[in-house]
């Protein structure tokens, strides 16, 4: 007897033509500069993995440290492989002096974000285009062309992605974890692509697997090949089950790569396992971190949960199941669940398609509201700060951050008023039109992150600055430390290291050798304290000074010089 095919599944998506209406590309472009470009200009790098990242890449720009082994005085990093620390050391390398060096290690990290936006839309697009994702065909005609739903599908993944509160501030930051993602979405985007782009999807993941390799993270670059893999052998489309070999390729080349790190001492496999997370931990950080992706994309997955071995569903549900495995393993790691923010977005935009009308206007209005408070307190905190007024949230400032002194720019103001402006166009438009596009519930959203983001890197960049950088502190040490000098601070964190260099113009040593000043030359010994602890004493040396970090009283920094 010969056996029936398989009935193809339903799709839960009906969706007409008047539905799939294009974002305009300028309105899309908007969107990503207002979430790129602000605090890329005008700010010192932050404590702590920030300005740890950029010591790393500034000293081998200066010559200070050599290019196999990134290092601030003598302490090397403790993860990130080598490939971060080489893109940032020869970005600042090849714009010096022009550039100001944190400026300059900036901007390639700024072209990875962007890149990530893109590959989010170009998998999604290439994922909507599949069989399985296409919405159900309509008795009278009328539904929606493949390619027009795909791009209507892939232009909420975007938006969704903006508006994830995780990519906010680490995705603007120069770590490692920023290269990382980028080579996981990387490999989302080979296995989307498989299809209708085989060349594209080859090379794609022979690179993504390999950066992650080299950037620190080889063990969850094993996982998505293993993932992948599965995703590959399950398919129905003879393209993707062709894909296989290349995947496997790519695990095996970021497996050798990672052992040939290790062997040099370069940190290849090294694995920062932490400590069984507590549920509740790990739920509010998935809650906050993830949101509002997880609920759309649990929503998708109820809906679709007939077509969860689809590559559409299958492909972004494994690579972020490879992002929150990688958490949990690191004791609810907030920087190791980025990489499950693009896939969540992709799932997120496939709910679209089955949103309610409530659901929706529930969406919107929320947005509307929270977004709305949140910028103008964001305005009236600003205006505290330089008129006194109201005087509680004046003192409440000065209470947080002693010694903050205002600083009014037009630069920061303008740019702050004209996205206020924008904002409020954007919500009389959403709430005084019906709009039947699918990305509509996801447009508020995005843009009221991305208004917050420049209020806060406008408006709030000099209160941040002070309250997050290294820069007042090391003003005060100045009076205790003569310039250019050389300072012996064992077992310093390398942000600290890196803010002495930078910020103070002082040569580091930060080697601990067991905790035995008398065998440096430095005629300043530099030691930090924490908690409530006390300050040693030393034979040889006397204290100086003992500086506050204000911010974070619980820092203590203490300065001896030689008894002689």
């Amino acid at each position: 007897m010969q056996a029936h095919p398989q009935a193809p599944t339903i799709s839960p998506a009906l969706v007409t033509q008047k539905a799939v209406r294009r974002l305009p590309r300028w309105a899309l472009w908007l969107f990503c500069a207002a979430y790129v470009v602000p605090g890329l200009l005008g700010r010192d790098p932050w404590k702590n993995e920030d300005i740890a990242s950029f010591g790393h890449m500034w000293s081998l720009a200066l010559g200070q440290a050599s290019w196999l082994h990134p290092n601030v005085g003598g302490v090397l990093p403790s993860g990130g492989g080598i490939l971060p620390y080489w893109l940032g050391g020869a970005s600042i390398w090849a714009l010096q002096p022009w550039l100001d060096p944190a400026l300059a290690a900036r901007i390639p990290f700024a072209l990875l974000l962007v890149a990530i936006l893109a590959l989010t839309w170009y998998s999604t697009y290439h994922l909507a285009r599949t069989d399985a994702a296409q919405p159900v065909p309509l008795a009278f005609g009328g539904e929606a062309a493949p390619q027009d739903y795909a791009r209507a599908v892939a232009d909420g993944a975007l938006l969704a992605l903006i508006a994830s509160l995780g990519l906010l501030q680490l995705g603007h930051e120069t770590t490692p974890e920023l290269l990382q993602l980028t080579g996981s979405t990387l490999f989302l985007y080979g296995l989307a692509a498989a299809a209708l782009s085989p060349a594209k999807a080859r090379a794609a993941t022979l690179l993504s697997l390999t950066t992650m390799a080299l950037s620190g993270s080889p063990a969850v670059a094993v996982m998505l090949g293993v993932l992948g893999s599965i995703v590959c052998l399950r398919s129905r489309t003879e393209a993707v089950r062709a894909h296989l070999p290349w995947v496997a390729a790519a695990t095996v080349l970021a497996a050798a790569l990672a052992t040939v790190l290790t062997q040099q001492g370069l940190s290849g496999w090294a694995w920062r396992v932490g400590a069984a997370p507590r549920l509740g931990d790990m739920l509010r950080l998935i809650i906050w971190f993830a949101w509002p992706t997880l609920p759309l994309a649990a929503l998708t997955l109820w809906h679709w949960r007939r077509q969860l071995q689809r590559r559409h569903i299958a492909a972004p549900l494994l690579v972020a199941l490879a992002g929150f495995a990688a958490s949990v393993s690191m004791g609810a790691n907030e920087r190791a669940l980025l990489a499950a923010l693009p896939p969540l977005a992709v799932l997120a935009a496939f709910a679209l398609p089955i949103l309610q009308r409530s659901l929706g206007a529930a969406i919107d209005w929320f947005s509307v509201c929270f977004f709305t408070l949140c910028a103008g307190a964001i305005w009236v905190i600003y205006g505290a700060m330089h008129t006194g007024r109201p005087a509680k949230i004046a003192a409440n400032v000065a209470k947080l951050v002693p010694g903050y002194e205002s600083v009014f720019s037009w630069v920061g103001l303008v740019p702050a008023v004209i996205g206020t402006v924008l904002w409020l166009a954007l919500v009389r438009w959403r709430t005084s039109r019906q709009t039947h596009a699918l990305w509509k519930s996801l447009v508020l959203p995005a843009g009221g992150v991305a208004l917050c983001w420049l209020l806060f890197m406008t408006l709030w960049l000099p209160l941040l600055d002070q309250a997050r950088s290294y820069r007042l502190l090391l003003n005060r040490v100045a009076s205790s430390i003569p310039a250019g000098s050389c300072v012996y601070a064992p077992g310093a964190p390398v942000a600290l290291l890196t803010g002495l260099e930078y910020f103070g113009g002082y040569a580091v040593d930060g080697v601990q050798r067991g905790f035995k000043p008398s065998v440096t030359p430095c005629p300043t010994l530099l030691v930090r304290l924490g908690g409530r602890s006390t300050a040693r004493e030393f034979p040889g040396w006397e204290m100086a000074a003992r500086f506050n970090q204000r911010t974070r009283n619980s820092e203590q920094i203490v300065v001896y010089r030689r008894a002689d």
